[in-house]
C-alpha cells in the first residue's frame, strides 16, 4: 500500500500490510566476518545502523505525520496532508534519499537481526516508489480519500488532554477543503466499486465530524477565539466533505452509464505486488496451485467427519456425492447460532472465556494490563469488514485496542440470517480466536514490544494475518472445543475459507473469474452461506492479494512448529515457541525461522 498519500498511510498503519520481495538483497544466515572490513569494529557498524533506522523513521514521520499517528507518535497531528502532484513529489525525494542512504551498508556486516530490518526497510521504499510510478491507486482508487480516520484517532484516542487534542483537530480542519480539492484533480478512469465504497465511507464521515465533536469544542476550555476558528472550519470541512459525495454520486451514474474501469489489476501487477505484500518464498500462481490441493485435502477430512456425525442430526440415509452430504450436513448445524440483536454481546461475552483457556493451557502470556474492548464498528469503517481490530501503535502501547464488531441492523431479516448461519454457534467462536485471543489482539500487543521499532511498524502481512489463523487449529488442537467433531467440521469449513480466499483473489485478479463462479466456489466448495460468498466477492472487487495473506503466512507457521517439534522432540515448548516468535515483531515468517534457527 501507498504510504505517501494520507488516506493510504492510514490504511497502511491499520492492517500492517507492508511485505518484503524476494527479489531483494537475500539475507545471509551465516557470520560473514571474513568480509567485514578489520579497521571497523561490529558494534560501530551495528550503531550506525541502528541509528539510521531511528533516523528513517523520523523522516518518515515528518513526511507523513499521519502515519505517525495512527502508529502512536504524535509528531504533527494537527496537518493534514494535501495529496497533490507535490505530495507524491515529497514521497519520490524521500525514497531517493534513503535509496542512497541504504546503499552506504553492506549487509554482510550487519547481524542476522538487523539484516532483517535491513531488508524491511528496502522492501519499504520500493514498494512506496511502485504504487506511486506503477500501480497508481491514487489514480483509479477514489476509496483513497477520505480525511475521517485522522479525526478519529485524535478524538477518540485519550493520548492528551482534550483541549490539546481539540487544538490539533482545529488546525487539521484547515485543509480538508484542499484536500478534496487535490482528490478531484487525482481522481482518473476510477472503477466503479471504488467510486462507490468512497460514496459509503465518506458519508461515515460525519459519524466523525459530527454534533458530538461540536458539543465537546462548546464545552472545552478552548479560548473563543479557538472556538470561532472551529466553527468557521468545521463549517467549511463538512462543506467539502458534502461536495466531494455529490462529485462521486454524479461519477458513479456516469460510470454506472458509460462503463468503467474493470477493478482487476492482471497478472503482471499481482505478482508485483504479491511480492511487496506477503514475501511467501513462492510466486503468488505457485501458493494458488498449492491452495487448489490443500482445498481437496480438507475436503476429505470433512467427508469423514460427515459420515462419523450424519446419523446424529439427519435421519434419511447419507447422500453418495460427499460435497453434497457436507453440505446438509453443515447446513442442519448452522442453524445454532446468536439472536441477530444479541450478536455484537455474544461476541464480548465470549472473550473472557478464550482468555481463561490460554492462560490455563499455557498457550502464551496475556497481559492483563492491555485488555481488548469490543465495540460496534465506527460507521466510518464499515462496508469492508465484519470484524477487525483496530490496535495501538508501538508508541502508544497503553492506548487501547478495539475489537471492531459490526451489527447486523442494517441488514434485511433474509441477509441477517444467511450470515448468522455462516457465524453459527461454533464459527463465531473460532472468528473471535482469529480478531482477538490469542489470534490478532495478541499479536499486536506482541509486535508492539518488539525491541525492533522497523518491524513493529513496517510489518509482514502475511506474518500478521497467518498468526491469526495459526492460532485456530492450534486452539482445537490443545482442546479448545473438548474435541467435538461438530466443531472440527466447522473449524475445516473456516479453514475452506482461507485456503479458498487464495484460490479467489487469484482467480478473480488474474483469470477473470467473475461474480457467479466466485459464489459458486464459495458456496459449493467451501460450504459457506450466500451473504458471505457475496461479502467476499465484494470485499475481492476492492482489494488485492491481502486475502492471500491469510493461506501464505498460516501455512509457513504451522509447517515451522511442526518441524520444531520434530527437531526438539522432547524439548520443544509450546508456549515457548509461541512467545520467542512473537518477539520478533511482525516480521516475515521466513525471517523469524532463520532467527530462531540460529539460537
Amino acid at each position: 500500500m501507498n504510504k505517501a498519500l494520507l488516506p493510504l498511510a492510514v490504511s497502511f498503519a491499520l492492517a500492517s500490510l507492508l511485505g518484503c520481495s524476494d527479489n531483494q538483497t537475500s539475507v545471509v544466515t551465516e557470520q560473514t566476518t571474513a568480509t567485514k572490513d578489520v579497521t571497523t569494529p561490529v558494534a560501530a557498524v551495528e550503531l550506525n545502523f541502528n541509528d539510521y533506522s531511528q533516523q528513517f523513521i523520523d523522516e518518515l514521520w515528518t513526511l507523513s505525520p499521519t502515519w505517525a499517528l495512527y502508529s502512536g507518535k504524535h509528531v504533527n497531528d494537527g496537518y493534514l496532508d494535501i495529496p497533490n502532484e507535490q505530495s507524491r513529489d515529497n514521497t519520490l525525494a524521500f525514497v531517493d534519499k534513503q535509496e542512497t542512504a541504504l546503499a552506504q551498508f553492506d549487509p554482510l556486516t550487519l547481524t542476522a537481526n538487523q539484516q532483517i530490518d535491513y531488508k524491511l526497510l528496502v522492501n519499504l521504499i520500493e514498494s512506496m516508489k511502485w504504487d506511486v510510478q506503477r500501480f497508481k491507486s491514487w489514480q483509479w482508487d477514489p476509496s483513497n480519500y477520505n480525511v475521517s480516520g485522522g479525526f478519529a484517532q485524535i478524538i477518540n484516542e485519550d493520548f492528551a488532554p482534550l483541549d490539546e487534542r481539540l487544538t490539533s483537530v482545529i488546525a487539521r480542519l484547515e485543509n480538508v477543503p484542499a484536500y478534496y480539492e487535490a482528490a478531484r484533480a487525482n481522481i482518473s478512469d476510477p472503477t466503479l466499486e471504488h467510486t462507490q465504497l468512497a460514496i459509503m465511507q465518506n458519508q461515515g464521515a460525519f459519524s466523525v465530524l459530527s454534533d458530538a465533536l461540536v458539543k465537546q469544542v462548546t464545552d472545552s476550555g478552548l479560548t473563543a477565539e479557538q472556538k470561532a476558528l472551529f466553527t468557521t472550519r468545521f463549517e467549511a470541512a463538512t462543506a467539502a466533505i458534502t461536495q466531494h459525495i455529490e462529485w462521486l454520486t454524479a461519477l458513479e451514474a456516469k460510470l454506472t452509464k458509460d462503463g468503467a474501469r474493470d477493478f482487476r489489476i492482471g497478472e503482471t501487477l499481482y505478482e508485483e505486488k504479491f511480492a511487496f505484500d506477503i514475501q511467501s518464498g513462492m510466486t503468488a500462481k505457485q501458493l494458488y496451485d498449492k491452495a487448489v490441493a490443500d482445498k481437496n485435502q480438507i475436503q476429505q477430512e470433512m467427508a469423514k467427519i460427515t459420515t462419523q456425525i450424519w446419523s446424529k442430526y439427519i435421519n434419511t440415509p447419507q447422500p453418495t456425492d460427499e460435497k453434497v452430504a457436507i453440505r446438509q450436513l453443515i447446513d442442519v448445524l448452522s442453524a445454532k447460532h446468536v439472536k441477530r440483536e444479541d450478536f455484537v454481546e455474544e461476541v464480548r461475552k465470549q472473550i473472557p472465556e478464550l482468555i481463561k483457556f490460554v492462560n490455563d493451557k499455557q498457550l502464551v502470556t496475556l497481559d492483563p494490563k492491555k485488555p481488548l474492548i469490543v465495540r460496534e464498528t465506527p460507521e466510518y469503517m464499515r462496508g469492508f469488514a465484519g470484524a477487525s481490530i483496530s490496535a495501538p501503535g508501538p508508541y502508544d502501547q497503553g492506548g487501547n485496542t478495539y475489537y471492531n464488531v459490526s451489527p447486523l441492523d442494517g441488514m434485511s431479516d433474509e441477509s441477517a440470517e444467511s450470515y448468522l448461519r455462516e457465524y453459527n454457534h461454533w464459527i463465531l467462536q473460532v472468528l473471535n480466536i482469529h480478531e482477538a485471543i490469542p489470534g490478532h489482539y495478541t499479536q499486536l500487543v506482541y509486535s508492539n514490544q518488539s525491541p525492533s521499532l522497523v518491524k513493529s511498524l513496517f510489518g509482514n502481512g502475511a506474518m500478521v494475518e497467518g498468526w491469526a489463523v495459526y492460532t485456530e487449529r492450534m486452539m482445537l488442537e490443545e482442546g479448545y472445543g473438548d474435541f467435538e467433531p461438530e466443531m472440527w467440521l466447522m473449524y475445516y469449513k473456516w479453514n475452506l475459507r482461507v485456503i479458498c480466499n487464495t484460490i479467489l483473489d487469484y482467480s478473480i485478479q488474474v483469470n477473470g473469474m467473475g461474480e457467479q463462479d466466485v459464489i459458486n466456489l464459495l458456496e459449493n466448495e467451501a460450504f459457506q452461506q450466500r451473504a458471505e460468498a457475496e461479502g467476499k466477492w465484494r470485499r475481492a472487487t476492492l482489494s488485492q492479494v491481502q486475502l492471500t495473506s491469510y493461506y501464505a503466512g498460516y501455512r509457513e507457521i504451522y509447517d515451522f512448529r511442526e518441524q520444531q517439534k520434530a527437531t526438539l522432540g522432547d524439548d520443544f515448548d509450546l508456549k515457548q515457541f509461541h512467545e520467542q516468535f512473537l518477539s520478533y515483531g511482525s516480521a516475515p515468517v521466513k525471517f523469524i525461522k532463520q532467527l530462531m534457527s540460529e539460537k
